[in-house]
Order: structure tokens, then sequence, then C-alpha cells
């Protein structure tokens, strides 16, 4: 396939493209920047709202995971728009280009978010369930309505949920690895909380086979399937670096420290199942969390 990638240099882009291309395929890189374009890259400006269509002719398939990184800074009020208009506005100019295009890709997968669910506690949730309350529920609804415009032009859309993407490299674990070294780790508010996760190898394959399988669309829930409470990925953390895990975080500090973000991030618990991907025969290399972050963190 020859597949256009938004967010190429992030974390999950960087992992995929290399997946891509050791899988033999084409990859196409979405840049942002007013730069001299390298081979294999295509500009798009989505704060300006610029995106040629032109550019995406004969893609087999584009994979939009740009956005604001939503743990970047407290939310305030400018911050939880940027983080919105990131995703929702960059979304329409993708799915925009896509309908204008005369040879059309087949498969248009857009990133979203397990935060689609909320906080609701040890409740068993899958693609069925519906939407939680607040502003990362109401914004995934949003972002996920705006991929899903690029149906209308008979495009297979898949809008995956993406969990707490462990890896060493970036992201929540690689914040959490320095405290938990120093043996300042710990459980965070009652523990009690589910965190759906995914390794970042395990995701990259998932969006590969989102991307390969006719049978996938609409939303596919990108976590393992076995969601671990946020004491149990303490214990495992502790356990893979082999240091104490017991200076806990109160929620009342949490929330003074981060604010809103740690209701929505550090706090909610979400219980989510992988049902979809299941079923369509996805295998993951990490479905349990104490040997997926022993793997993560061996040294090499």
């Amino acid at each position: 396939m020859r597949v256009a990638v938004s967010g190429a240099s992030g974390l999950v882009g960087s992992a995929l493209c290399d997946l891509l291309r050791d899988s033999g395929h084409d990859v196409v890189r979405m840049v942002r920047g007013d730069r001299r374009l390298g081979l294999g890259e295509i500009p798009w400006d989505p704060d300006a709202g610029v995106l040629d269509k032109d550019w995406l002719e004969g893609c087999d398939a584009v994979v939009h995971l740009a956005g604001e990184n939503i743990a970047a800074g407290r939310w305030s009020a400018a911050q939880k728009a940027r983080i919105r208009n990131s995703r929702i506005l960059g979304t329409q100019l993708v799915a925009n280009a896509l309908k204008a295009c005369n040879a059309r890709p087949k498969v248009f997968f857009c990133a979203s978010a397990v935060g689609y669910y909320g906080h609701r506690g040890d409740a068993w949730l899958d693609e069925t369930s519906g939407p939680g309350r607040g502003f990362l529920p109401e914004t995934c609804v949003a972002w996920e309505a705006a991929a899903n415009e690029a149906e209308a032009a008979g495009i297979r859309v898949v809008t995956g949920r993406i969990g707490v993407v462990l890896s060493p490299r970036g992201g929540a674990l690689a914040k959490m690895l320095t405290p938990f070294k120093l043996g300042a780790g710990g459980v965070i508010g009652s523990g009690r909380q589910y965190w759906s996760w995914i390794t970042l190898p395990d995701l990259a394959a998932a969006i590969l086979h989102a991307l390969a399988n006719e049978s996938l669309r609409g939303a596919v829930n990108l976590v393992s399937p076995a969601p671990a409470t946020n004491r149990e990925f303490t214990r495992a953390l502790g356990t893979a670096l082999n240091r104490p895990t017991i200076l806990p975080m109160p929620a009342l500090m949490a929330r003074v420290v981060l604010g809103e973000m740690a209701n929505d991030l550090l706090l909610a618990s979400a219980r989510v199942r992988p049902a979809r991907l299941l079923e369509s025969g996805f295998s993951f290399k990490y479905p349990q969390i104490a040997p997926a972050l022993k793997a993560l963190l061996a040294r090499p």
C-alpha cells in the first residue's frame, strides 16, 4: 500500500512508519512548516486549513495521528481549545481533502481515544458503549464525527480509540520512569481506577491490521484485553524496575498539581475491551501488564 501519515514524527507515528516500511509499504509523511520537502513528504498546514488534495491522490490509505498533546500543560480554557481544535479542525481538513480526490484511498484511519468513555468505574466497556460526560468525551465524539464525514465518499473509516500508550521512548511511561527509579513511585488516588493501556509495538501492529482488514470500520478500541487498575500497574512497574512503590499521590494532590487534567487522565476509570479487534483476529504480543512492562524495560 501507499500510506500517507500525519503526526509521522510523533511517538506513535514514528513506530507506525517504521513498521509500514518494514512490511513493504510505501510511506508518505505529511509534514508541517515552511521547509524544503524531503523524499516521501507532502506539505500541510492544519492551523491555516491548507491541504492540497492532489498530494493525496492515489494513496491507498491515510492515517491521521496529528493533534495537540493532551498532557502538554494544565487545561486552561485556551489549552482546551487548542486540544479540541487541533483534533476536530485537522480531521475535517483531511476528510474534506479525501472526499475531493479523484482516486480516493480505500481506508481512512483516524486516531481517537478511550477518553470517549469518560469515568465509568468497574463497568466493562466495548465499542457499543456510549460516550461519557465532560471535556474528553465531548471532544472525542466531535473528533470521530469529523472523521466519519469521509464515509460519504465511499471511504472505509476506522476511528481507533487508543488507550495509554506504553513505551520507554515517550508518553506516560517515559514520564513515570525517573520517579519510579528513584523509589518515589506509588499509587495515584485510590489506585482502584482502571487504566486501559497498549504497548507501542502492539498499537502500531493494530493500526496496520485495521488498514488491511476490510471487516473493521467505525470505532475500534486499541487497548490490551487486560486493563489494569492503577494499583496493579504501579506494582508491575515497581517490579520491572526492582524499586519500591510506597509513596502514593493522593487524589487531592493530583488535582492541585494538574488541575482538571488529573480527573480525566489519572483518576478516571475506564475498563475497556478491544472487542472488534479481537473478533477480527488480531493477536496481541503483550496482552498482560506485568510481562509487557518487563519486556519494554529490559536492557538491550
